[in-house]
């Protein structure tokens, strides 16, 4: 029963991608199709794990990878976006991997990153 949670755990970290590419090797391996009722109960956690990620994300969190070499300007983009005040602004600016923006919708998220690189940062959505 051991060997069938730590199968469960590692199947829970893979990615969307790799999930789906899961789905493919077991079908062809088998000789199955996902969409088949046997392929989801022969599949157990792979399938689950798998519909789980279909899901589209709604929620992002917008971090700032590196300010670069316009730190001023990213720290001007940073508080026109959180109302942060100078200092806590310039400290988000100079800490690597800092948030700026949490849990907010797709076009919240892609309007900042764009802001953020216009600015000269590097960004990343989560």
């Amino acid at each position: 029963m051991a060997e069938l949670d730590k199968l469960v755990e590692e199947l829970s970290k893979l990615s969307v991608l790799e999930a789906s590419e899961l789905v493919k090797l077991l079908e062809e391996k088998w000789g199955v199709s996902a969409a088949a009722p046997v392929a989801a109960a022969a599949a157990g956690p792979a399938a689950s794990a798998a519909e789980e990620e279909v899901e589209e994300k709604t929620e992002f969190t917008v971090v700032i990878k590196n300010a670069g070499a316009k730190k001023i300007e990213v720290i001007k983009v940073i508080r026109q976006l959180t109302s942060l005040g100078l200092v806590e602004a310039k400290t988000l600016a100079e800490t690597a991997d800092a948030k700026v923006l949490e849990a907010v919708t797709k076009e919240v998220a892609n309007d900042a990153k764009a802001k953020l690189e216009a600015a000269g940062a590097e960004v990343v959505l989560l």
